[in-house]
């Protein structure tokens, strides 16, 4: 089997797998989903913030090295501002033919723009596992198998949370798997643009992977918290942080086994 073809199957294995496998949460019937889906939050929210500050942050600053740590810092803050301009832009689309518009509509589109956002965060963060993956091949065979297995461990809870964002959104069940698989196949791409331009890839891989974090981070803090404090009873609320304490606990574990 040639590098390059190791390459595509593995980052088509691992982008399709783990988008299936977090799927299975649209088997659960209409009123139990309705259930779950403040959890969901929850725990999406926890999966984001680790997904953000536990593996693509630390994983930027490595790459670029000490001495750049001030950089990667202000390719976090440009996409932070990136994304909250893009976010600001998709509520302008939605809402400038009606200035009388319901606070109700305006929480609808700004769940619609979370939904975006975290579609466009998913896909760069999976264009660059592809960009790792396509770098532990050309290392070593087993190195590449390794990391492509370990990479689709870590990235399973995050595809659970992206579910959790898009259905709250208002998309469709089907809509969302057939969007959460669309944007883990970036990774393919990630993986054959790094295999034919691998230095280059790697030179900007500290800064894409901070943007990719800033994108994660933006949503979960801006959108997603503040959608969970209109649950303010004690009940709600010790759930919420468990389950946050969850998603941040469970990347962390899958962050570690990449090491």
């Amino acid at each position: 089997m040639s590098t390059l073809t190791a390459i595509v199957l593995f980052t088509t294995l691992g982008g399709v797998l783990s988008a299936a496998i977090a799927g299975l949460f649209l088997l659960l019937s209409e009123r139990r989903r309705t259930q779950l889906l403040p959890h969901m939050v929850s725990f999406a929210t926890g999966a984001l913030l680790g997904a953000a500050l536990l593996a693509l942050v630390p994983h930027a600053v490595v790459a670029a090295g000490l001495f750049k740590v001030h950089s990667i810092g202000v390719a976090l803050v440009a996409g932070i501002v990136l994304f909250f301009v893009l976010e600001k832009f998709l509520l302008w689309q939605h809402c400038h033919t009606d200035i009388l518009e319901t606070q109700e509509a305006h929480e609808h589109h700004r769940r619609h723009a979370s939904g975006v956002l975290v579609l466009v965060g998913d896909g760069f963060h999976n264009f660059l596992d592809g960009v790792l993956i396509a770098a532990a091949f050309l290392t070593d065979f087993h190195l590449g198998v390794v990391t492509a297995l370990a990479i689709m461990a870590h990235e399973i809870p995050q595809e659970v949370g992206n579910f959790a964002v898009l259905l709250n959104a208002g998309m469709s069940r089907a809509r969302a798997l057939a969007w959460n698989i669309a944007t883990s196949l970036t990774a393919v791409l990630g993986g054959i643009v790094a295999y034919f331009a691998l230095r280059e890839a790697l030179q900007w891989l500290p800064y894409a992977l901070a943007v990719a974090a800033a994108s994660l981070l933006y949503v979960a803090v801006a959108d997603l918290i503040p959608g969970l404090h209109r649950r303010s009873d004690t009940r709600a609320s010790i759930a919420q942080v468990l389950l946050i304490g969850l998603g941040l606990a469970v990347v962390a574990f899958a962050e570690r086994q990449v090491h």
